[in-house]
């Protein structure tokens, strides 16, 4: 064919076709278009639900709130470490997912792990990439992540669960645009900064003895737990209703069958291995996980953390923890300024560990550290701080509680005979107490701190300042019967004893004879009581020797001896007139009036308690709690003659001022006077129910004063 000859087209088709076919003249372009992908399906990220979960209906209940259209679309569920947060965000995310049809986004952040927080940038191109981006079309830049992210959940319903954040900003910029959507945060921190532009907080507590045991038997079965329930329980108090904790315990049992609850209870019963025995080889490790939320602490609250297992009691205000904070091994304790720079300063550490999920708070300005947390509290100040600085921040503390409760005394008995302190810290935020009401209330809020720092200062070889901190009790004594006072005064002498004190050992003995006079201890009680009585000879103290043998007198009384009581009480009564000490001399007709009103010699202490009262009268603004006594006193001696009226109207002022005074053992005397009223006027209802009263109040002070009361009160029941 030649060049400029037109080509001839052969529009033919060769072979079989079956089918319809195209026949074109020519073709110039051939495009080939490829099918659509089909769209991914929607996230799906939640893991399997959690296997051992139980206990949390109300925490589930309230997440249950983020259902409602109307709330928040953020939840953040805050705890200490182990304590369940996970667990509860998935078992809940389970239980919603189908209201999500969009799907479920869910990642790790990290928080407290071992390789530190996640970038969230890294989650947010996770998230893209589940949502349908190609991994070519992820942004590479944070803020254009969060703008494609914003776009593509605008008009979705997802539900998005964030575990184990470290900050705010870290989740702010994975939160969803649509309103549907729903974020579910965990994380040790409250995460303030989400707070503020408002979520709904779920802080999750230990599980409860009931729920503990429940997860024991999820995992070991009911015949096994069932077999030793006391033992379960027991594991469940020591674990302290931490999860992971439990799980540990647990998993242990598993894997030996023939081990028992209760050998495992005795193991875990010694504090100093508790920890390392709550741990799997390559498994979940209690201390591991309080260690990674001490190191995410700043150096101040750090300290306060590792300090405050150097504090003896279960539960503390700002100012024990500001004496820990602020001793220093080299000198007093840094006062930290003025008051409200000290306040400002423990607060804002208080702040980081309530934060950190580190502490827990019981009530306004009263915190408590978690059994187990406190133990690593106590292995990081060991591991981390030197054995002169523990001294002094524990001497601090000590010293604060003694300077706070010796205000609070000052206030309750002005009159008593101290022996001075002088402490070597320098201590802030002690309590403004306006008034004797005012320390009574902060001695009963403090009164297991006190006996706790009194055996705290002794194991540390203060004895001086144990001696200053049992004493100092004496108002808790007197008003509100403590029920371990003879362990406080045995302590005191034993203190007195160490620190060669001679005169606070006669204080103490003579306290100690008192307090086992009043537990029925009789022999105990002279012995103790002769020792005080020689001790203030050999000093001269006059005053001493008195007060030693009123003791002596009351012991007598309370042991049938009545003569002998009688005559020393007569004896004290004169040296008291003597001495010219006029509260002295009223305690002493006091005394003696009520043990003749129950000898029948009714005129003569009629005629002394009128002394009494008389003098008591011009004591009553230091002394308001003999004052109302004289008048149960007189109540007595008037019933005793069968003067009805007047008993009732001295023992109706004398219950109600004595329970103005908090003093809860002689309103319940009061009360029973009235009761005795009651019954000669031949009012039966009245006496049961003035008699049921006194007993509600004596039965946690004095088993034997309540159990004759009982008697009283089945007397006239049963008529």
């Amino acid at each position: 064919m030649a060049d400029d000859e037109p080509a001839t087209v052969r529009n033919e088709i060769s072979g079989r076709v079956d089918g319809p076919s195209v026949q074109a003249g020519s073709v110039q372009t051939i495009n080939v278009f490829r099918p659509a992908p089909p769209p991914l399906p929607p996230p799906r990220q939640l893991p399997p639900t959690p296997v051992l979960f139980t206990g949390r209906d109300r925490e589930l209940a309230h997440l249950d709130e983020l259902l409602d259209p109307n709330a928040a679309p953020v939840a953040v569920v805050t705890g200490t470490g182990g304590v369940g947060k996970t667990a509860l965000a998935m078992h809940w995310a389970h239980r919603v997912a189908e209201r999500f049809p969009d799907g479920q986004l869910v990642a790790s952040l990290g928080g407290y792990g071992a390789l530190g927080p996640v970038d969230p940038g890294e989650v947010l191109g996770m998230f893209l990439r589940a949502l349908g981006v190609a991994p070519k079309r992820v942004p590479s830049s944070l803020a254009e992540q969060m703008v494609m992210y914003q776009s593509l959940t605008a008009r979705r319903s997802i539900l998005v669960v964030l575990d184990d954040a470290f900050s705010s900003a870290q989740v702010r910029v994975l939160l969803p645009a649509s309103p549907s959507s729903r974020v579910i945060v965990t994380s040790r921190s409250r995460l303030g900064g989400l707070i503020v532009d408002g979520v709904l907080l779920i802080g999750l507590p230990p599980l409860d003895q009931a729920a503990s045991v429940a997860l024991l038997t999820q995992v070991l079965g009911e015949t096994r737990v069932g077999s030793d329930h006391r033992s379960a329980q027991a594991l469940a108090r020591i674990c302290g209703g931490l999860p992971i904790a439990l799980r540990v315990v647990a998993g242990r049992l598993l894997t030996r069958p023939t081990l028992s609850l209760a050998r495992v209870a005795d193991e875990l019963r010694d504090e100093e291995t508790r920890l390392s025995r709550l741990s799997i080889p390559d498994g979940a490790s209690v201390a591991a996980v309080f260690d990674a939320s001490y190191r995410s602490l700043d150096p101040p609250p750090a300290l306060l953390y590792r300090r405050l297992a150097l504090h003896p009691g279960p539960e503390f205000g700002p100012g024990p923890a500001a004496a820990l904070a602020a001793a220093r091994a080299a000198g007093p304790s840094a006062s930290g300024g003025q008051a409200g720079d000290a306040l400002a300063a423990v607060t804002d550490m208080l702040d980081a560990l309530l934060a950190a999920s580190l502490l827990t708070e019981v009530g306004e300005d009263r915190f408590r550290l978690h059994d187990l947390v406190r133990l690593n509290a106590k292995d990081s100040v060991e591991a981390d701080e030197t054995a002169p600085d523990r001294a002094a921040a524990t001497l601090a503390m000590l010293e604060w509680y003694w300077a706070a409760a010796a205000a609070a005394d000052r206030l309750v008995t002005p009159y008593r005979r101290r022996l001075p302190y002088h402490p070597v810290s320098a201590l802030t935020l002690l309590p403004a107490l306006a008034d004797r009401a005012q320390a009574l209330a902060w001695f009963e809020r403090e009164r297991v701190n006190l006996e706790a720092a009194g055996r705290c200062a002794m194991e540390w070889g203060h004895h001086e300042l144990s001696w200053q901190l049992s004493d100092v009790l004496w108002p808790l004594i007197l008003v509100a019967k403590v029920p371990d006072r003879i362990g406080v005064d045995r302590r005191g002498l034993a203190a007195a004893r160490a620190w060669g004190n001679r005169w606070a050992e006669a204080d103490m003995s003579k306290r100690l004879g008192r307090s086992c006079t009043k537990a029925g201890r009789f022999d105990d009680a002279e012995a103790h009581l002769r020792a005080a009585v020689e001790l203030y000879r050999q000093l001269d103290d006059l005053r001493g020797v008195v007060d030693a043998e009123e003791g002596l007198a009351t012991l007598y009384r309370d042991s049938g001896r009545h003569r002998l009581a009688v005559d020393m009480f007569r004896s004290t009564l004169a040296a008291n007139r003597t001495l010219a000490d006029d509260r002295a001399t009223g305690l002493s007709l006091i005394a003696l009036g009520r043990l003749l009103t129950a000898l029948d010699q009714s005129a003569e202490a009629l005629t002394l308690l009128a002394e009494a009262r008389e003098l008591f009268g011009q004591l009553a603004e230091i002394d308001p709690y003999n004052t109302a006594r004289v008048a149960s006193a007189l109540a007595a001696a008037h019933l005793r003659v069968g003067d009805l009226a007047r008993a009732s109207a001295e023992a109706t002022q004398a219950a109600h001022r004595l329970g103005q005074l908090g003093s809860a053992f002689e309103r319940a005397e009061a009360l029973e006077l009235l009761g005795r009223v009651a019954l000669a006027q031949a009012d039966r209802v009245g006496a049961s129910r003035l008699f049921s009263a006194a007993l509600a109040l004596l039965e946690p002070l004095d088993p034997l004063r309540a159990d004759e009361v009982r008697h009283q009160l089945v007397t006239v029941d049963s008529v």
